[in-house]
């Protein structure tokens, strides 16, 4: 299944999204909002599976055309947004950046941190930023959605409770993470309100590129119409989603409707390029002896987007342009 979430109230209108993105049907009757949805999904997919499958037959007389920019990010707010950093190649790249040595145990141990979660920005919706001196950066990811996870449920059966994917931008504030993380204790400001995919899909959607808890297609960033990376998301992941939910599990239920991040797409083909800034510019340090590109300003457009093998773009695309916050 393909489903979304209109813009309405806080937490936005059930919608059911055609597989090739053109036509939509409404869902509320069902379940008002996506959060309902995974309240109660054992008993409620198997209807939006039904006139799921109708709208693609063109089964459903009330259907409508899609159109992104009508939607909040498909949890438009949730309980509880987790990100990770399952590529390691980028947590090594970027503390480098700030003259930051990576331990071992990130080899083994995931990173997390618990982000803003109580408002998302929508997929075509404007980040606003206060100040350019900031640092604003796109990060391109993959996420996940849960149902209920019990506390310390192991890798092998966290898989299981993967119920839906998307595409992420965690926006950043590189130039204040510094000074935040030497307090000690995490991030806070630096890490403002992230995005994500128009669309949020069911694992089969994915067919055979959903392996080994991974999606194994590329994901495509461009910023101001060209492209700046593309690299595949399961390649060099590190730890894979079943193993990101069960580190987050560790020591706390999730309830339906948590997100995990993957983190920063990454690979270690440098040809693949990157998805955020931060990492291309620690590359030219590498390369060149300083930066190059510079981070976010008003007007830069960043778009992030994965097709499927056919060509066809699988969760509709995140299209933003940076602003002044007013």
């Amino acid at each position: 299944m393909k489903l979304a979430s209109l813009k309405h109230r806080r937490d936005g209108k059930l919608i059911l999204v055609s597989r090739d993105l053109t036509q939509a049907v409404d869902a509320s009757d069902i379940a008002l909002t996506l959060q309902d949805a995974l309240d109660e999904w054992d008993t409620l997919s198997p209807l939006l599976q039904a006139r799921y499958d109708a709208l693609n037959d063109n089964n459903v007389g009330e259907r409508f055309p899609f159109n992104p920019a009508d939607c909040e990010s498909p949890l438009p707010r949730a309980f509880q947004w987790a990100d990770g950093s399952a590529y390691v190649n980028h947590v090594e790249l970027v503390r480098k950046a700030r003259g930051a040595d990576m331990p071992e145990s990130f080899w083994t141990d995931p990173l997390m941190y618990q982000g803003v979660s109580d408002k998302f920005i929508g997929p075509r919706d404007s980040i606003e930023l206060c100040d350019e001196a900031w640092g604003c950066d796109f990060e391109a990811e993959v996420a996940v959605i849960t149902d209920d996870v019990a506390m310390a449920t192991p890798s092998e059966k966290a898989g299981s409770h993967i119920k839906l994917l998307m595409l992420v931008n965690d926006v950043s504030l590189r130039n204040l993470i510094p000074s935040e993380l030497a307090k000690g204790f995490g991030f806070f400001q630096s890490k403002p309100a992230s995005s994500f995919s128009p669309v949020a899909v069911t694992p089969d959607e994915l067919g055979e590129s959903w392996q080994e808890n991974k999606v194994h297609l590329p994901l495509e960033v461009f910023l101001n119409g060209e492209q700046f990376g593309a690299p595949n998301a399961g390649v060099d992941m590190t730890f894979d989603f079943a193993e990101l939910v069960a580190h987050a599990a560790k020591s706390r239920y999730l309830s339906a409707g948590t997100i995990i991040g993957s983190g920063t797409v990454s690979n270690l083909d440098r040809s693949k390029g990157s998805c955020c800034i931060a990492e291309r510019r620690m590359l030219e340090i590498l390369d060149l002896g300083s930066p190059k590109t510079p981070f976010l300003l008003y007007g830069d457009k960043v778009s992030i987007e994965m097709h499927d093998k056919e060509g066809r773009s699988i969760f509709g695309k995140i299209d933003q342009e940076v602003v002044p916050y007013r």
